[in-house]
């Protein structure tokens, strides 16, 4: 088991009930979650002891709306997303702590950009709706943010909503899209080294909370401000992306 202090298991616990419940109730929140276990762990372990989290949530998001996914969406997305995660494996490959690091810290960043860009231009990508050239963009952009740094969240978010899905297809799209995607990363999340024993170790002690907080996260959905929810997500994130910068 790795020689963590209290607090440090404090911010994993935290991090793995925003885990559950950025798969069952608010997508995209798990942006916290990267910067926590970035911050705790060596930035390469954080990614591939978050994965497996996610896989167990993502398990739970599948059995809750398994019976309202676009099929044809995931089928167009496909393409631009394995080639997102090779480049994603192709970095993992060069790159050292310090650089992804680094990398998770820019990638957050980002993505809190387009969030923000989401909630100013919604309306207008709604009625143009994603196209082959969408697909492409944001498929590469989240199969890579997926494989270095398990971020890709508000990026897939974006384009779902583009796409004008109800909010039920909305969650059963995404649901079966990181199941998919989080299972494939796997043998090249070993092939790296980046899945270790006393990641799994962390794992076994933080799954319960994640399967707490997903079924929590099932109650909360139909109660949350969803506005304000996500206003402290993105504070949260700025200050994990500066952090992992600056650290």
């Amino acid at each position: 088991m790795p020689e963590l202090t209290w607090f440090a298991w404090a911010l994993l616990a935290l991090a793995a009930v925003v885990v559950g419940l950025s798969k069952t109730a608010v997508p995209g929140a798990g942006t916290v979650a990267v910067a926590i276990f970035a911050a705790v762990l060596p930035a390469r372990q954080s990614t591939g002891t978050l994965l497996l989290l996610l896989i167990v949530a993502d398990m739970f998001a599948i059995a809750m709306y398994r019976r309202h996914t676009n099929w044809r969406a995931l089928l167009r997305l496909a393409p631009a997303v394995l080639v997102g995660v090779l480049l994603g494996v192709g970095f993992l490959f060069i790159a050292d702590d310090v650089w992804v690091k680094r990398t998770i810290g820019v990638i957050l960043l980002a993505v809190i950009v387009i969030t923000l860009l989401r909630r100013r231009f919604d309306a207008g990508m709604a009625d143009g709706g994603p196209h082959r050239v969408a697909a492409a963009t944001y498929g590469t952009l989240g199969g890579f943010t997926t494989m270095v740094a398990n971020a890709a969240g508000p990026v897939m978010s974006m384009y779902f909503l583009a796409a004008r899905f109800p909010v039920k297809e909305f969650l059963g799209t995404a649901a079966w899209f990181f199941a998919i995607v989080n299972l494939f990363k796997v043998p090249f999340s070993i092939g790296l080294g980046i899945i270790t024993v006393p990641g799994l170790l962390v794992d076994l002690v933080l799954v319960p909370l994640v399967v707490a907080a997903a079924f929590f996260g099932r109650w909360l959905a139909a109660r949350l401000d969803q506005s304000l929810f996500e206003t402290l997500v993105i504070a949260f994130t700025i200050v994990g992306a500066v952090y992992l910068l600056l650290a």
